[in-house]
Parts: C-alpha cells; sequence; structure tokens
C-alpha cells in the first residue's frame, strides 16, 4: 500500500477511525494506520465503547456519509450485500442520504463551457441557477433549449473524480493487505468487492454511460403505456453534463394516501412489475437503485423511471438460475431452492450444506405459508443473508437482484397496498418459462453450426473408433492432474529431504571425528570435523531459506491448480 502524503492524511485518519471504531484495528496496525487513528483521537483497541445494534448501524451509515462520496456509493453498494452484514447494517445503509452543499453557479458554468467549448447562453436560453438537487457527483438544474424544450442539465462536481480516484488508490491497498493477511479478507475476497465498486462506480461517473441506459430503459419500457423514462439530449451530453428532457410530477414517496385516491394505480403497479421482471429474466438489464424516491408520478397519470446511472446486467447463465429458484419460491420447493442456490454460489471452508439446505427448506416453506404477504424481494434478500451465514457467497448479481426487487415491492406497496407480488409472479409464470427456454438467434446460429460440423466428422470419428478397438490400439486418456507440475513438486520435495540426509550425516560424520587424533588443529578441535560442522551449518540455513522463499512464492501463487489439489488431499 503507498505511504500517505501530507494532502492524504485527513482521508487516512478518517478510515482508520471508522476501522478502529468499528472492530477492526488489528487491521489498522498492520495497515500502518495506527498513527492517524492516534491523532484522530480514537484508540487503536478492541471493544471501543460506542453505541450497540441499530444505534451503532445509524452511526455507522453517518460516519460513512461524512466521508466523501466514494465511502457513500461504497455503503450503497454494501446495502445489497446482506450475506456480509447483518440486517440493521443494510437497512441503515440502504436509507444512506446523498444530499450535500449545493456547487455555486459559477462552477456548474465553467463546467459546461468547458465541455463544449462555448458561452452557456448559446447552448440554453433559460437556465436556472438554483438546482433541483444537489449530490455529492453532481447536482441538476432545470433549463430551456432553443428549440423551447425544457430539459435537466446534470453537472458534475469538478472535483469529484480526483477525489474518488484518491480513496480507491488508498482501498485497493487496504483491501490487498486484508486479503493476504486477515481470515476475513481471505473469506470474504475484499478485493474482488471493490473491482465490482470500482467498475459500478466509473459507470456513474461517465454520464453518457447514463445517457446510453436511458435509450436502453425507453426501448424496454416502450410496449408499457404508463412507464416513461426521460429522453436524453445526446448533442449536449459529455462525461461530466447530461442533459435530459424534463418530467413533471412527484416522487412516488411525496404522494400521500389522499393523492393515490386520484389515480388508478393498479395498473401502474401490475406494469412496473412486469416490466421489470422482463428487465432481468428477459433482458438481462438491472435497474440497481429502483427505490421509491426514483419513481415519479407524471401529472398525466405515468410513472417515471428517473436515476439509471447504477445500472448492472444479468448474464444469460444467472438469468436462467433466478428463474428456477422464483419458481421454486413461488411454489414452496424448498429443496430446490437450496439446490438451485448452491449451484449459484461459491462455497467457502465452512459451507455445511445439510444445514444450509434444512434452513432454506423453512424459510421457503414459512414464506409459502404466508401465502400473498409474502414479497420475492424479501424472500431473496434472505436467502442471501443465508448464503453468507452457511459458507455460500452468493454471486453480487443475486444481491443485486434481491435489493432491486426489494425496492420495487416497497414502491408497488406504497402505490398501492393491496397488490400481491407473490401472486403477480405466480400470474406471469408462463411468461417467465418463455424467457428461460427462449433461445437468442446467434444462440441458434452457433448450434446449427455446431450441429453441422457434428454430423459431418460423426462417420469418420466412428469408423476410426472401430479401427483402434479392432486393432487392440483404444485408449482412454485421464488427465486428473498436470502431470508436468505434479513432477515438479514432487522432485522438489525428493531434493529437500535428500538435502537433509547430506547435512544429518555430514553433523554425525563431524562429531565421530573429533575424536580421532590430528595434528591439524582449528579452535582447539580437529580441523577436518569443525570444516564439516561449518559446511553442515552453512547448508542447513541455506536449505532452510531455501524453503521459507519457495513455500512463500508458492503461497502466494493463485494459479497453481497442482498446488492447491495436493493441498486439498485430492
Amino acid at each position: 500500500m503507498k505511504l500517505p502524503t501530507a494532502s492524504h492524511a485527513g482521508r487516512y485518519a478518517a478510515l482508520a477511525r471508522l476501522l478502529v471504531r468499528y472492530g477492526r484495528s488489528d487491521l489498522v496496525a498492520e495497515a500502518g494506520l495506527d498513527e492517524f487513528a492516534a491523532q484522530s483521537g480514537e484508540s487503536a483497541v478492541e471493544g471501543v465503547d460506542g453505541p450497540t445494534g441499530d444505534a451503532r448501524a445509524e452511526q455507522f451509515a453517518r460516519d460513512l456519509e461524512s466521508m466523501g462520496p466514494t465511502y457513500i456509493k461504497l455503503g450503497q453498494l454494501l446495502s445489497t450485500r446482506f450475506d456480509l452484514l447483518p440486517d440493521s447494517y443494510t437497512t441503515a445503509l440502504a436509507r444512506l442520504q446523498d444530499d450535500v452543499e449545493a456547487i455555486p453557479f459559477k462552477g456548474v458554468k465553467e463546467t459546461i463551457e468547458a465541455e463544449f467549448g462555448m458561452a452557456l447562453r448559446h447552448l440554453f436560453v433559460e437556465f436556472d441557477e438554483q438546482p433541483l438537487a444537489s449530490a455529492s457527483l453532481g447536482q441538476v438544474h432545470r433549463a430551456t433549449l432553443p428549440s423551447g424544450r425544457e430539459v435537466v442539465v446534470k453537472v458534475q462536481r469538478a472535483e469529484a473524480r480526483d477525489v474518488i480516484k484518491g480513496d480507491m488508490e488508498m482501498l485497493a491497498g487496504l483491501a490487498e493487505m486484508a486479503d493476504k493477511r486477515t481470515d476475513l479478507g481471505r473469506r470474504y475476497g475484499f478485493s474482488s468487492l471493490l473491482g465490482q465498486f470500482r467498475r459500478s462506480l466509473v459507470a456513474e461517473l461517465d454520464y453518457r454511460r447514463e445517457a446510453r441506459n436511458l435509450l436502453t430503459f425507453r426501448d424496454l419500457t416502450k410496449d408499457y403505456d404508463l412507464l416513461v423514462v426521460p429522453d436524453p439530449v445526446m448533442d449536449l451530453t459529455t462525461a461530466r453534463v447530461l442533459t435530459m428532457e424534463r418530467i413533471e410530477g412527484k416522487k412516488v414517496t411525496d404522494v400521500g394516501p389522499l393523492g393515490l385516491m386520484d389515480i388508478d394505480a393498479r395498473p401502474i403497479v401490475e406494469q412496473l412489475f412486469r416490466a421489470y421482471l422482463r428487465m432481468i429474466l428477459d433482458d438481462g438489464v438491472l435497474h440497481a437503485d429502483p427505490h421509491p424516491g426514483n419513481l415519479i408520478l407524471t401529472d398525466d397519470g405515468r410513472l417515471a423511471l428517473i436515476d439509471l446511472g447504477m445500472v448492472a446486467h444479468v448474464p444469460p447463465r444467472m438469468q436462467d438460475k433466478v428463474v428456477k429458484l422464483l419458481l421454486a419460491i413461488s411454489d414452496g420447493d424448498g429443496e430446490e431452492a437450496a439446490l438451485v442456490l448452491a449451484g449459484m454460489g461459491h462455497p467457502l471452508d465452512s459451507y455445511d450444506a445439510a444445514s444450509f439446505r434444512a434452513d432454506v427448506s423453512h424459510l421457503v416453506s414459512e414464506a409459502a405459508s404466508a401465502g400473498p404477504d409474502v414479497q420475492a424481494g424479501t424472500v431473496l434478500v434472505e436467502l442471501s443473508r443465508l448464503s453468507g451465514v452457511h459458507g455460500l457467497r452468493p454471486p453480487a448479481e443475486m444481491s443485486m437482484i434481491g435489493k432491486a426487487l426489494l425496492n420495487l415491492d416497497q414502491a408497488t406497496m406504497h402505490l398501492d397496498p393491496t397488490f400481491s407480488p407473490t401472486d403477480a409472479l405466480r400470474d406471469n409464470v408462463s411468461e417467465i418459462l418463455t424467457s428461460g427456454l427462449k433461445v437468442s438467434p446467434g444462440g441458434v446460429v452457433a448450434a446449427a453450426i455446431e450441429m453441422k460440423e457434428f454430423t459431418s466428422q460423426l462417420p469418420r470419428r466412428a469408423n476410426r473408433i472401430m479401427d483402434t478397438l479392432a486393432e487392440g490400439d483404444f485408449r482412454v486418456r485421464v488427465h486428473a492432474l498436470d502431470e508436468t507440475r505434479l513432477h515438479t513438486v514432487l522432485q522438489r520435495v525428493a531434493n529437500r529431504i535428500t538435502l537433509g540426509l547430506i547435512i544429518a550425516a555430514t553433523i554425525l560424520g563431524a562429531a565421530l571425528m573429533m575424536r580421532v587424533p590430528s595434528t591439524a588443529q582449528l579452535f582447539g578441535y580437529p580441523a577436518i570435523a569443525m570444516v564439516l560442522f561449518l559446511f553442515a551449518v552453512v547448508a542447513g540455513g541455506a536449505l532452510a531459506a531455501w524453503i521459507v522463499l519457495t513455500d512463500r512464492k508458492v503461497a502466494r501463487s493463485t494459479d497453481d491448480p497442482t498446488v492447491d489439489q495436493l493441498r486439498s488431499g485430492r
């Protein structure tokens, strides 16, 4: 890890204080951050006094919020990792607020003019200096184009990239060290988690990507007349400035029961739920943050999806697994749900398959007995948590799907408390099955090519097999291990044993020659015996150093399957 610089001392002090306060003071000491913790007034010991339970989780969220944009976004990502954190922490982190002091209008103007190379007045006939909203990465302003079209302009903070870059360098070094030196790091792979977080954050910093997400979601919702997505203005969009259609309305969270009485919410909720199922299970696109604050009820009675900076892609293999899992949950089949989850996750050393299967079966049975009151998102979240408890690390997409469906459940319940996600899931079983069985045109072509090669090569290969059987030359090769690497490992072990025997024999011979009278003396002892002793000492030290260095090199290597198999006894 890079040594702290004076300009980054405040960030290191804040991170050290956070780690000490929430129980990782050993990591602080090993990272060399204890002096920063001392400067910030924290004691680098476990068990620091402070709030407990839900209050401690809320304090943790506030501490992350005060540390800047990187840690706010990190907290939002951690809120989806139900296998890593307790329920109180994921709940507190899900409520992280991203409202900060507004950027002065002068800075907004300078950023826009620098991005487009022309004066602001030439780009917009009107531009409201007061922002609609201000967040840690940027803020949004109302504006009007020369054509008269009303838009909103999202402008990134000038210092956001530099701050995030410095924080990511610091976190990367700390994660790498934690993976090497702590059991928690080796179990959960902090470097891998940080890599996922980096990709998500880099994507969110590029507003052109968000503009493309808007276009994608407009296309995905074109068949739903009650759903609307803002149309981006691509000519006025760069990596740091996003211009999009202005949609008038109220956030779902700002509409009370009396306001909901004026609209027919059931068709809106049904279309929203069906659209999200199709996006996740058919198109493989996931709006990772569809909480009620990102949904707007428009003045004409439609529902608008906004803030599409966090969009994830679900691979086809994962889509099929999630389809099977949702069907197992809707049927109350806990055994099938456990089997699907085991195939999706990565088992750790502490994984107990029997206990995991029993707990999953109990959870799914309880969900099935709850009937229409149960929510699919809640069940997926609890299944992710159970996976973490039993040593089964679920894929990141699984947690994100659970969080997305949980947020979707909250939005649909706010709009229509009588709506049952479970019933809607069962009503759309046929559509889900169709999406799971669908093959893309590219897949059909690839399968046809494979079939052509198979049929053209089959007669020739069949003749070869029959000829070798008739001549008695048929052989079967099984590559259970990499023979070359295995030979290298065994040769290394044999060399160590041989050198050890030679050194032991030298010491024994030198001890016997000590009793043989000799005119040549060294330190008052027979010279030949002393030479043999010195040789044995030097050889023994060299052998010990060689063993330590080579073992350390092997331990750091992660791409040697032979060593892994030998260690696991396979």
